[in-house]
């Protein structure tokens, strides 16, 4: 079980018993148990059995069997057999099998060749291989393709092999020969691959002299080709890059999606030319338009993401391509297109891309769509930041967002409402329709929160005289009859709404509704009067107008003082702008009745929760307001609220400016480096696409693009010592991560002036790590190294351990020594980076997420800011928490940080901390995530990093 292994089954131990069976079989004539002998043979030797008398039955009674299936377990038990003896020579017994592979690749039949010839590029022995040569040759002739593919298979594996050359050393141009006359795909792939790895001039030659017909050849050899144009432009300046270009660009039209794309990448990793890269695009879009696999879908975004990372002005001409995708029933694909969309808006598509969100929203009305709700949120939240972007478009939907103020989903009604609330600050133009839409769309709403904020709009945002007096009335119709419960003669309370006799309580108030004109247009339906039965309200239950009272007879008295506050805004307004006292007057005595009402439910026994101590505070402020109102208050209440709202989004604008700002990479050249005029070079024989790739390289190299910045300190941090001085063998590690993937590069030295043989670096991990190799045996010089390489796969964010030893052998020591490693400890850093997120996604996450890991503060820093800075730093989020937010002294600080995992996970963290009278930090940082690997190793970094260390 140390060596590798080119198989793998499992199957249980056996015993000596097991084995004497298996030679009965063998020996037997009943083809059927041979047939099951050989199995059981094959999955002892596979889990470790020997077998060591096996072999000369095998030769004397398998040998000479024509069954095919035999042969086939024939070929795969000397697949696995060992070859070699203790001191590497090969067995003297092996010879006996090379006449029988002799016969097998002469053989009549084109199975026995073909899978003899298959088994040959599983061996490694040239003592076994060097007589076999001339008959693996002679099938390169063969009439059957089946035969001719696995002939040059095997002459690839045996030309690849240490001492192969010498084996065939005309091994390539053989390979040419039978690629010019070869008809068959497979076999032409398998030719092409093998002038690839052992004779790239030649390949290229090939691929030149057959330029015109690629677009012809079959999909395999079309993508062994363009595998070999990536190889062959790695290397830098390559004078002839534009024809292979070319070859890519005529490749794209292959009728195979797997080569046209990978035609595409290979373009944008060959070429910076505009024309190149719009031609990869557009590949890509097509690609993602007729494929229907969400994972292909997903991976194709990907790339077109990377693209827009480097070329945003090419890809901005494909985004209405891109939004195709929103076709796609899957919510990832969707999110995914959106994301980017919204970072290829442009003055110029703009409106285009508003128009196609605005049909799109339209659609997920019907119900047809699955979790319609969660899409249409998605839209809002696309188009809110469309608007917010480019205030032009704002105006052709922020009426139709309006429509869904009433949203059965909850999410997606706070979005268009936040929208409403953010467009109506910044667009001035639409106040006034925004305002009368809101009033005539109010009773819709049937969510606390959406009717919080639209109130605050309403209060904020009506100025004239009938904008007031609008708001006043829609607030009461939605409110109903005050109070809002009496006490009968018997001392039962009931809903003042409810008539005593079961009679409808005919109110007559003025209505203005919207209604949707046969060509889809909105208009306002005005009536003089209308007569509402106003039906019995039992807490808890949303009438069809009286919303607002249905949500505080259930208990909600936060809205209850969100429409105090609202009532004493427009009331002062109306006192500026009302010319007639006396219905100001009547107008304030109404809200003051509403409130007093509001105050008298709250503290009665009709509901089973008592008002808040909060909301009846703030209710009372409002009623004395009214009472007594003073300049400086009244400023308060109609200025200084806008403005602080005007400043928060100011606030918003600018950190998402400076982030831009800072995402913006700046190459700069260094001051010797060469300039190439372009214009002075000969453009004789060139193709615009060629003059374009050398322009664009000429940019690079101008620009610092081929330059990569290598932090030398960064690399050495990453070297670890595994071993002491003094010990025999002295080993380090290199480590480095890549997402899924950790790679150690291990250099071990033997410190002696004997040989090592047999030398295993044995690793084991801890933690959701997986060893992908095994361990191979070495044979080390003395004073000399060896670099061996281990490969790890991580499958979650979670602090994993690597620890094992070297072992070895030397000629005078029998027994095996062993040298143990230092633990290798795996940093979580690596998987995390700083992300960003709503402050409402942050919270539902919060409230949904189960694991949770409550740090205790413990450090010898003194200033709140510090600290937190401090935690940023070691643990590599990022600070939600606005910095204005943070700023003042005030001794005690609260902050959100927020990451994201390689692998998706989200972790959240809250940091809330106390200055105390000893000037000493007290308090808790709470790490929450929906797997407990990142809760914990987030928690264990914090606990070693808070006191302040490095």
């Amino acid at each position: 079980m140390d060596k590798p292994s080119t198989l793998l089954v499992h199957f249980d131990k056996g015993s000596a018993a097991m084995a004497n069976e298996i030679k009965a079989d063998l020996e037997g004539s009943d083809v059927a148990a041979k047939v099951e002998a050989m199995k059981r043979a094959v999955m002892l030797l596979l889990n470790g059995e020997t077998l060591p008398t096996l072999f000369i039955t095998v030769v004397r009674y398998v040998l000479p069997s024509e069954d095919h299936t035999i042969q086939k377990l024939l070929l795969l038990y000397l697949e696995i057999i060992d070859k070699r003896d203790s001191a590497g020579r090969v067995l003297p017994e092996m010879i006996l099998i090379c006449q029988n592979l002799r016969n097998n690749l002469q053989h009549p039949n084109e199975y026995i060749r073909g899978v003899t010839l298959r088994f040959l590029c599983r061996l490694s022995e040239p003592e076994v291989l060097e007589p076999l040569v001339p008959s693996i040759l002679e099938n390169l002739e063969h009439r059957h393709h089946f035969i001719r593919r696995h002939a040059l298979s095997a002459i690839s594996a045996i030309y690849r092999l240490p001492h192969g050359d010498q084996l065939i050393p005309d091994a390539p141009e053989l390979v040419e020969r039978a690629l010019a006359s070869e008809q068959d795909a497979s076999a032409r792939r398998n030719a092409f691959l093998m002038l690839c790895l052992c004779g790239q001039e030649r390949a290229v030659a090939y691929l030149f002299s057959n330029a015109e017909r690629v677009t012809e050849w079959p999909d395999l050899l079309q993508m062994a080709a363009v595998d070999l144009i990536r190889k062959v432009c790695r290397s830098p300046n390559r004078a002839d890059k534009g024809r292979y270009i070319k070859i890519i660009i005529s490749l794209l039209s292959s009728p195979s999606t797997a080569v046209v794309y990978e035609c595409a990448g290979a373009l944008v990793s060959l070429s910076s030319a505009p024309t190149a890269v719009r031609a990869a695009a557009n590949t890509y879009c097509e690609l993602l338009a007729s494929q229907s696999d969400n994972n292909v879908r997903l991976i194709l975004l990907d790339r077109l993401n990377e693209l827009r990372t480097s070329h945003r002005d090419v890809m901005v001409d494909v985004v209405m391509d891109v939004l195709r995708a929103l076709a796609s029933p899957n919510l990832d694909v969707k999110r995914k297109v959106l994301d980017l969309v919204l970072d290829l808006l442009t003055p110029r598509n703009v409106e285009e891309v508003v128009l196609y969100l605005k049909k799109e929203v339209v659609k997920t009305q019907s119900g047809e769509l699955e979790k319609g709700g969660e899409y249409r949120q998605m839209l809002v939240q696309a188009i809110h930041s469309c608007a917010v972007e480019y205030p032009e478009v704002a105006g052709s939907v922020v009426h139709l967002l309006m429509d869904f103020l009433g949203d059965t989903n909850v999410a997606a009604a706070v979005d268009v409402v936040l929208f409403v609330r953010e467009i109506i600050e910044t667009n001035p133009k639409l106040r006034v329709s925004m305002i009368q839409r809101l009033s005539d769309t109010f009773y819709q709403i049937r969510a606390s929160r959406v009717c919080s904020i639209a109130l605050w709009i309403l209060g904020e945002y009506s100025l004239s005289l009938a904008e007031v007096e609008s708001a006043i009335s829609t607030i009461k119709q939605c409110l109903g009859d005050v109070p809002f419960f009496t006490v009968s003669d018997e001392g039962e309370t009931t809903d003042s709404s409810k008539p005593a006799q079961q009679m409808v309580n005919s109110v007559t108030v003025s209505s203005r509704r919207p209604v949707v004109l046969a060509d889809g247009t909105y208009a306002t339906q005005s009536a003089a009067t209308e007569t509402i039965s106003t039906p019995s309200v039992t807490p808890g239950s949303l009438s069809s107008t009286l919303n607002l009272r249905s949500l505080i007879l259930s208990g909600d008295f936060f809205l209850a003082a969100v429409v105090a506050c609202t009532l004493t805004k427009l009331i002062l307004r109306l006192e500026e702008v009302q010319p007639s006292k006396l219905e100001a007057n009547k107008a304030c005595t109404g809200a003051l009745l509403v409130m007093t009402s509001i105050l008298q439910l709250g503290l009665s026994s009709y509901l089973p929760q008592p008002i808040d101590n909060d909301s009846y505070d703030r209710i009372v402020l409002c009623v004395r307001l009214l009472c007594n109102t003073g300049d400086d208050v009244r400023k308060i209440w109609l200025q200084s609220c806008r403005q602080s709202f005007a400043k928060m989004l100011a606030e918003k604008q600018f950190r998402e400016t400076e982030e831009m700002k800072a995402k913006a990479q700046i190459s700069h050249a260094q001051p010797d480096d060469l300039i190439d005029f372009y214009h002075l070079k000969s453009r004789r024989g060139m193709s615009q696409l060629e003059l374009e790739d050398e322009v664009q390289d000429d940019l690079k190299a101008a620009t610092g693009g081929f330059t990569k910045e290598t932090d030398d300190a960064n690399r050495l941090n990453r070297i670890l010592q595994l071993t002491g001085f003094s010990d025999p063998v002295y080993a380090e590690a290199f480590v480095t991560v890549h997402h899924y993937d950790i790679v150690l590069d291990v250099t071990v030295i033997n410190r002696t002036k004997e040989t090592l043989q047999n030398l295993c670096l044995e690793l084991a991990t801890m933690g959701d790590l997986k060893l992908v190799d095994r361990p191979q045996n070495y044979t080390l010089a003395p004073e000399s190294s060896k670099q061996i390489r281990a490969n790890i796969k991580v499958s979650s964010t979670e602090t994993g351990v690597i620890f094992g030893n070297i072992v070895y052998e030397t000629s005078n020591v029998m027994e095996r020594s062993v040298v143990v490693l230092n633990d290798i400890h795996i940093d979580i850093m690596d998987y995390i980076s700083p992300a960003t997120c709503a402050d409402v996604t942050f919270r539902n996450m919060w409230a949904e997420f189960e694991w949770e890991n409550k740090v205790a503060v413990n450090t010898v820093i003194q200033d709140e800011k510090e600290f937190l800075n401090h935690v940023i730093k070691s643990t590599n989020m990022k600070c939600l928490t606005p910095p204005s937010a943070l700023d003042g002294e005030c001794g005690f600080l609260a902050a959100n940080l927020y990451a994201k995992s390689v692998f998706g996970e989200d972790a959240l963290v809250n940091i809330s901390i106390e200055k105390q009278a000893d000037g000493k930090l007290s308090g808790y940082i709470r790490i929450r995530s929906k797997t407990q690997g990142i809760a914990l190793s987030l928690g264990d970094k914090i606990t070693l990093k808070q006191k302040g260390s490095s």
